[in-house]
């Protein structure tokens, strides 16, 4: 079954983000902004990618959508990072409505649209376990008799982290968080048109069936400086210094390595 996973990096879209702009010219300033986009590619070499290199099961692709403005120094840097996951294709689209170019990005990249297909989406500072995609098809399979009957299910992995990265390394904790971005997949049926783009994350279970999964841990949420979601005064969430067992679970969980992580932050 046809695996696709899609990733917004800095894409400036018309809505779809928490952060307000009154023109799409300010949103662009704003997402292009120096500090902001090199945290961004400090997260997505240093967090995001090292998973996705490292899948148990690399039958998926992975559709990295960017703006068209996106100047081409940062587009080579963007070519450059993902040049050996052969799984990454980078696309390049003007600002339209975010669910609208979205959805339409995935009912394009359907190989047979009369086949079911697998979805999920991919924030550019997370990062999901090495089993993530194989664990996606598993699942599949556990809901044969659901997928019979309905247009879409969802499954849910709710188990995870929220870690902060910088130049002193990795400080985590432990979290639950239902239909969370990095620990959520979904089966669409042959010859429907739904994607995982019409449905808030968070609301996913108001429309079909989901199946949640309570281990193992399957993702990394990144707290930092340019979170959309955290740009409003939101509650904090305490996180500790990792101790070296905690930093071979990263390191084998994740792909995420503490020592790349102070080489990649400590650049600035």
């Amino acid at each position: 079954m046809q695996v696709i996973g899609l990733c917004r990096f800095s894409y400036p879209a018309i809505g779809g983000f928490q952060v307000e702009h009154e023109t799409i010219e300010q949103r662009i300033a704003y997402l292009y902004e120096k500090k902001r986009l090199e945290e961004r590619f400090q997260l997505l070499e240093a967090v995001a990618l090292p998973c996705l290199r490292a899948q148990t099961d690399g039958d998926f692709e992975l559709i990295i959508v960017v703006g068209d403005q996106l100047p081409k120094v940062h587009l080579d840097r963007l070519q450059d990072l993902t040049s050996d996951i052969p799984q990454i294709r980078i696309l390049s689209e003007p600002p339209r409505p975010q669910r609208e170019v979205m959805k339409e990005i995935l009912n394009k990249a359907r190989k047979d649209p009369a086949q079911p297909c697998l979805q999920f989406r991919y924030d550019d500072d997370d990062a999901v376990a090495l089993d993530f995609i194989e664990r996606l098809r598993a699942a599949s399979k556990d809901a044969e008799a659901l997928s019979a009957q309905h247009k879409a299910v969802a499954f849910d992995w709710n188990k995870g982290l929220v870690a902060e990265f910088g130049a002193n390394g990795i400080s985590a904790t432990e979290i639950f968080r239902p239909f969370y971005v990095a620990g959520l997949g979904m089966q669409i049926r042959g010859d429907s048109a739904l994607t995982i783009m019409n449905f808030a994350h968070e609301k996913i279970s108001r429309f079909m069936p989901c199946v949640t999964y309570a281990e193992p841990q399957m993702f990394v949420r990144s707290h930092n400086t340019s979170n959309d979601s955290r740009q409003k005064k939101v509650k904090p969430v305490p996180v500790e210094p990792l101790t070296p067992k905690q930093e071979r679970f990263f390191r084998n969980r994740f792909a995420i390595d503490v020592d790349h992580v102070k080489k990649v932050f400590g650049t600035d």
